[in-house]
């Protein structure tokens, strides 16, 4: 009886793990069409009036797609390692929320981005909301693992690697903050474009630090 009880608590478990990865989904789908609903359509009588639009909107398109990868990226180190979740918490719930939260606010950032008026402060709210992302996602990480909340006994490679990438990201996009201050426009996005290096350094020192 008691056998029995415990695995309908643990099939109870995987249940609500499933549906807080459902309900991840939507809501990653719904923060990326809200991001697509924000774009100008380009206008003109002519061929080349449309195409001076387009041109003329080209920050917006930019922001855009760079936007439709972090949250793409986002969504996929949380499928990732939610593939592994078997049951969960209350805190796990709460950052998964709060994770969320900053993910639906990505549309926002991203109109600010584009904004007319002063730079570093719209650049450095864009830039927080990825950090707050990125370290509210390593808490995920790290309460899963704390609390033994994935299916197998072993914790699975993905979570050290995603925990690892979490932080550096994180620091990535809070370094650039000051950056935008001191040095502007270029010099803040040149942080940005160091993330891919960063992120191969980090996993090129994990894995020898794992042999």
């Amino acid at each position: 009886m008691k056998t029995r009880h415990s695995n309908e608590t643990g099939e109870a478990r995987a249940v609500a793990a499933d549906r807080l990865t459902t309900f991840v989904d939507a809501v990653i789908a719904i923060a990326l069409t809200l991001l697509a609903l924000d774009l100008p359509a380009p206008t003109g009588d002519t061929t080349d009036a449309m195409l001076s639009s387009a041109l003329a909107h080209g920050k917006e398109y930019l922001a855009f797609a760079l936007s439709f990868t972090v949250i793409a990226a986002h969504w996929h180190a949380h499928h990732e390692i939610f593939r592994y979740v078997g049951s969960l918490s209350g805190r796990l719930t709460s950052l998964t929320l709060a994770w969320l939260f900053m993910q639906v606010l990505m549309p926002f950032a991203t109109r600010l981005l584009t904004a007319d008026g002063a730079f570093p402060p719209r650049f450095s709210f864009y830039a927080l909301v990825q950090v707050l992302a990125s370290a509210t996602f390593a808490l995920i990480i790290r309460e899963i693992r704390r609390e033994h909340l994935h299916r197998s006994d072993v914790t699975p490679p993905e979570f050290a690697q995603s925990l690892v990438r979490s932080i550096c990201l994180a620091a990535v996009f809070a370094v650039s903050v000051p950056v935008s201050s001191l040095i502007g426009g270029t010099g803040a996005y040149l942080c940005w474009l160091t993330a891919p290096v960063v992120l191969a350094v980090a996993r090129r020192v994990q894995s020898r630090a794992v042999q």
